[in-house]
Formats: C-alpha cells, structure tokens, sequence
C-alpha cells in the first residue's frame, strides 16, 4: 500500500510560479514512475509529468519548458515547480505512484491550482 499526499497548490496570478510537493509513505526503491496529472472542470484527467525510477522525465507539451518534475529518494518526495503559469494550467494537480510488479497505480487526494488575475 502507497500512500501520497498532495501539498503546495493556491491561487497564483498568470506569470507567477508554484512548487508542488508529494509525500510518499513508502521507500521509493519499489517505485518504478512517479507522476503528475491534472484535470480541469469538465476535462478529462491529463498527464502532465512523469519522472522514472532512473531519473528520465517526459513532459506533456503544453508544459515543456515551464515545468520541472524531480524527485527525493532520501526524503521520499515527488515534487512539480511549475513556472510561467497560464489561466490553462488551473486544475486540480494528482500525484500517481506505479508501484511494484506490475506498476499497481496509486493516486493522491488532489491539490487545487487555479491562475486567475
């Protein structure tokens, strides 16, 4: 069982900048892909950002160049700086583990961003 809890989300103006954080209950050794999502009112839910047990990231295109996806083995934490924020980016962001034999997902409880001047 993997636990992650979402921190960091807010209300930020376009331009601004925010950095979320997800705490993982568990050692990251077992974890083969940690990664971010989103899902605005209305839309379906969103890769964002996914970073590998070897350190490899990958990007939705929408967010390259403007989001930074790393990760803390020693302190078991998943973090997204997120910069250049547009009104598009508001959403609620998840936290998902790929846990194990077989990449068992696992999923936080959501953190709320919204960009509006």
């Amino acid at each position: 069982q993997v636990q992650l809890v979402e921190s960091g989300g807010g209300l930020v103006q376009p331009g601004g900048s925010l950095r979320l954080s997800c705490a993982v209950s568990t050692s990251m050794f077992n974890i083969n892909a940690m990664g971010w999502y989103r899902q605005a009112p209305g839309k379906q839910r969103e890769l964002v950002a996914t970073i590998y047990s070897g350190g490899r990231t990958n990007y939705a295109d929408s967010v390259k160049g403007r989001f930074t996806i790393s990760r803390d083995n020693a302190k078991n934490m998943v973090y997204l700086q997120m910069n250049s924020l547009k009104p598009e980016d508001t959403a609620d962001y998840y936290c998902n583990a790929k846990y194990g034999v077989g990449s068992r997902d696992y999923w936080g409880q959501g953190t709320q961003v919204t960009v509006s001047s």
